[in-house]
């Protein structure tokens, strides 16, 4: 196993939160009130799951690793993918405000709502295809089998050490719990299990 299949994996996981966050939003469109309970479990995942424990590895170890091999963070794949992440930590903040507002009865929180997970979705889904068609296959080319071994050392030290053992597993059983709730397929990839050694 590679350390792309195992960000690739957590990949498929965070696609299925966000088919389950477009409904979320379709709803808020559609009915005028936010979902604040589905929303705020959506949010703590990508918070969690997506920025903390994915981007974490992707900011700390693999791109990293990436610009020693000659790629440039300035102009380079790298830059695009750090500019895109920031993107998205200010959608998310933009949902949780208006989940915020929502709770306190703010009438226009929905619209907010909606229009800050419709954009999120599109820029997640687009990041997402780049790194899995464009970025993954450039670094495997670059890294020996050394570093790639590594970096997946480097990971484990992620999940155990800056996240906590279970808490990936627990945002597993949120992503499935949300996933349940707005009938979304629940994406089961192998390089995902055997990260978090299930």
């Amino acid at each position: 196993m590679k350390p792309s299949d195992i960000l690739s994996g957590e990949h498929r996981i965070i696609e299925q939160v966000l088919d389950c966050l477009e409904k979320m939003a379709e709803q808020a469109e559609r009915f005028g009130r936010v979902d604040v309970e589905s929303a705020a479990l959506a949010i703590d995942f990508f918070r969690n799951f997506a920025d903390r424990c994915h981007h974490g590895k992707e900011e700390a170890h693999f791109f990293p690793a990436v610009e020693a091999k000659g790629f440039p963070r300035e102009g380079g794949p790298t830059g695009v993918m750090l500019y895109e992440h920031e993107l998205g930590r200010r959608r998310v903040s933009g949902m949780d405000e208006a989940v915020a507002s929502a709770r306190a009865g703010d009438s226009a929180a929905a619209r907010r709502f909606a229009e800050h997970a419709r954009a999120y979705v599109a820029l997640l889904r687009n990041h997402i295809e780049k790194e899995d068609h464009c970025l993954f296959g450039m670094a495997n080319q670059a890294l020996t089998e050394a570093e790639q071994e590594q970096l997946l050392a480097a990971f484990a030290t992620v999940e155990s050490e800056h996240i906590g053992e279970g808490v990936h597993e627990k945002y597993l059983q949120i992503a499935e719990t949300l996933a349940t709730r707005f009938d979304v397929p629940v994406a089961r990839p192998s390089s995902c299990r055997t990260c978090c050694g299930h």
